[in-house]
């Protein structure tokens, strides 16, 4: 593997500190989101216009991520972590709030699950097959993982004791809103608790910050430093823009469901969950690469906890004012087992901090079983 300064030099900025690929990735999401939005305006058919907004919605996501990483360098690492594992759910928030008001209650389920699901099975194993293939087996630090792990497990069961509850017709059952809210609420109050334990943990939540953490902050292949000012604006106008594409995108999502014969549970739990998150995907992935299996741990599960504990519960909140359907913790029964057995085999996996290949095909393979059971809807 290439060292030294020959492996890190910075691309050399050629307009306000962005680079010729910063510069390619907002004339791309630019045009695509243009394209997007002329193919709906004009009723091109819904499928293209699908396509057309999950790629700007990709392609929004990137610039997100990297507006994020410039403004997080200014702040400790830890601090870097939470504010991109959460803002770089923003596409993903207005896709669920537009479906939501389009009363697509099951795919903004499905996709929430499916969004963990796929950072959990697909892109952890993607991380870890391709990593061990090329680096052999990788170590990092478990307790980070493990904490994760435990988070996840908890959440898990914030959606199986609802379920549960209303598939055996306990009291409970009768109250279903009421149960939800608490659980929401529970939920919110451990992911503001997490927050100060990442934060003040290094770039990965392991206290150990290192050299090798404060180097992994920026992409070798992209790094130069914007003003701060030029961050927040391309973060609010990619923000902006993927609240348009958002709408669209859903305006699509049925009509095209309906085109290719596809279940709302499966659209929403693989394609519109690995759209949302194509990028964190290839991010994580080209980190286990590189030889950063701890960071790319940190960025794949952070996501998934992310969503669980964060964002599930403000958008069965928020489904209360918007005037559409109403996202409730009650979930088909198969989706909660689902999530157990992925939760329960990473947190084996990660236990002894250390990774093969081998334990990467086998969340793939989990990851395509799940994805079956749910074709048919």
């Amino acid at each position: 593997m290439a060292s030294g300064a020959g492996a890190t030099t910075a691309a050399p900025p050629v307009l306000w500190g962005l680079t010729r690929r910063d510069v390619i990735l907002l004339g791309a999401a630019l045009v695509s989101s243009a394209a997007a939005g002329a193919l709906s305006i004009f009723g091109v058919r819904p499928v293209v216009t699908f396509a057309a907004s999950t790629v700007a919605l990709a392609i929004l996501a990137a610039i997100v991520s990297r507006a994020v990483e410039q403004v997080g360098a200014r702040l400790s690492p830890g601090a870097t972590g939470v504010l991109q594992a959460s803002l770089s759910n923003i596409p993903e928030f207005f896709v669920s709030i537009f479906a939501l008001r389009a009363g697509l209650m099951k795919v903004v389920q499905s996709a929430l699950i499916g969004s963990i699901l796929a950072n959990l099975l697909l892109v952890l194993g993607l991380a870890i097959l391709a990593g061990g293939i090329r680096n052999g087996v990788q170590r990092f630090s478990s307790r980070a993982p493990r904490m994760i792990a435990t988070l996840l497990l908890l959440a898990i069961g914030a959606l199986a004791i609802p379920t549960i509850a209303n598939e055996i017709h306990t009291p409970a059952s009768r109250h279903t809103d009421a149960l939800d809210i608490a659980c929401t609420i529970i939920l919110l109050v451990l992911f503001v608790a997490s927050i100060p334990f990442f934060v003040h943990s290094g770039r990965t939540p392991d206290g150990d910050p290192g050299d090798e953490c404060g180097k992994m902050t920026h992409d070798p292949e992209s790094t130069s430093e914007w003003s701060l000012m030029l961050a927040v604006v391309v973060l609010a106008f990619a923000g902006a823009g993927a609240a348009f594409v958002s709408e669209w995108f859903v305006d699509a999502l049925r009509p095209t469901v309906a085109v290719l014969g596809l279940s709302e549970a499966f659209t929403g739990l693989v394609i519109v969950a690995v759209a949302g998150n194509a990028i964190e995907n290839v991010v994580g992935i080209r980190l286990a690469v590189h030889g950063k299996p701890e960071y790319a741990m940190s960025v794949i599960l952070n996501s998934s906890l992310q969503v669980a504990i964060g964002l599930v519960p403000i958008l069965v909140l928020v489904s209360y004012f918007l005037g559409g359907a109403v996202l409730t913790l009650v979930v088909p029964p198969l989706l909660i087992v689902a999530l157990a057995l992925a939760a329960l085999l990473v947190a084996f996996i990660v236990f002894d901090g250390e990774s093969m290949w081998l334990e990467g095909a086998a969340l793939i393979g989990l990851y395509g079983i799940v994805a079956a059971a749910f074709w048919w809807g």
